[in-house]
């Protein structure tokens, strides 16, 4: 059995145990936001616009790519877009190419996550950043340092907590709403036009939020348990009355070790888990052997920051990605995701 290393967990300042490839977690009870009509896309862009400072429009440059789809429902056809980091990269280990020095010195706003997601891309901007520009750190204006969670693959020795705010759709509300008054600053003749795509994009999300709460009351109290290879959970599970068990990719991203995968079988049949949850970005044989040999089932397709579909489809959007996660995630532990999959995937901004 694998040796208890215990690592402090903290969120919204209380404080868990997590043991080495058990993160444990106590249940929080699902908050209901207010009702809320989905939404309905009007247009696609995508993210890949060419930067140019002879149009009148922002030059806004992004990193991961749920961050590039809240962008552009508040920025819409206002403001020229790119995406630094490809979508279904990993975001971890991204390391900008020189060629992209040049599209982060034409920016005039650079958004980032923060909690030292994408410090190399940040320090290339930095190094490059135009006078007038700015970079802008979501995460940080999102949740205090009280708030953070440091687990398995995030311990708090390492000084860097969980990144991955935006599973959790009110924390990506708030990053709009981050977006929405930085654009609305630097460019006031379209901050009306911001603020209404800003209304648009919060209905959405909160609908979502709703739709997630209610769906996950359909999943049985004892499956309401995540084992997943990447852990990007950590901060959506608190939100709906999840219990995060397990993260299998250690801190390095290297694999498991045999006595941390013989650990995670006994965990997984401890528990019961009925299904285990591997990452669209990060293939992995090691949690597969698991899920086979703990007699649960394997779900290989969640997405943290690669929203399905091609570019420029309706579908290939944040809110794409979470309902398409949560189709996988709600229907592989026994619940209905119905609420959730009736909402509309597209981008909501105006087209003009």
């Amino acid at each position: 059995m694998v040796d208890r290393v215990l690592h402090r967990r903290r969120f919204a300042g209380a404080i868990t145990l997590a043991s080495v490839g058990f993160m444990l977690a106590s249940q929080v009870a699902p908050v209901f936001a207010r009702q809320a009509t989905p939404a309905i896309g009007v247009a696609t862009l995508g993210w890949t616009d060419e930067l140019s400072d002879d149009n009148g429009k922002l030059n806004v440059v992004t990193t991961v790519a749920p961050i590039s789809s809240i962008a552009r429902n508040i920025g819409g056809a206002r403001i020229d877009l790119y995406g630094v980091v490809p979508d279904g990269t990993n975001s971890h280990t991204f390391e900008p190419a020189p060629s992209d020095a040049r599209v982060l010195a034409q920016a005039d706003i650079i958004f980032v996550n923060g909690l030292d997601l994408d410090l190399p891309t940040m320090e290339l901007a930095e190094a490059n950043l135009r006078d007038g520009a700015e970079i802008v750190s979501l995460g940080e204006q999102t949740v205090s340092e009280a708030e953070w969670v440091f687990d398995f693959s995030f311990p708090e020795e390492d000084g860097s907590p969980n990144p991955h705010l935006w599973t959790n759709p009110p924390y990506a509300k708030r990053y709009a709403e981050i977006i929405a008054a930085t654009l609305s600053a630097r460019d006031p003749d379209n901050a009306a036009y911001y603020a209404e795509n800003l209304t648009r994009y919060s209905d959405a999300l909160d609908a979502l939020d709703v739709a997630i709460a209610s769906s996950v009351t359909t999943v049985p109290a004892e499956n309401r348990k995540l084992l997943t290879y990447h852990d990007s959970w950590a901060y959506f599970a608190p939100r709906y009355g999840f219990v995060v068990i397990g993260a299998v990719q250690p801190s390095d991203f290297s694999e498991p070790s045999p006595q941390e995968v013989a650990g995670l079988i006994d965990q997984i049949e401890a528990e019961r888990v009925p299904a285990v949850f591997g990452s669209e970005v990060f293939a992995s044989d090691v949690l597969e052997q698991i899920a086979a040999e703990a007699g649960a089932d394997y779900i290989d397709q969640l997405r943290d920051d690669a929203p399905p579909g091609e570019p420029n489809a309706p579908e290939h959007t944040y809110l794409g990605m979470m309902i398409r996660n949560m189709d996988l995630m709600l229907s592989a532990l026994g619940g209905n995701a119905d609420a959730v999959t009736a909402l509309s995937p597209a981008d909501t901004y105006e087209g003009s």
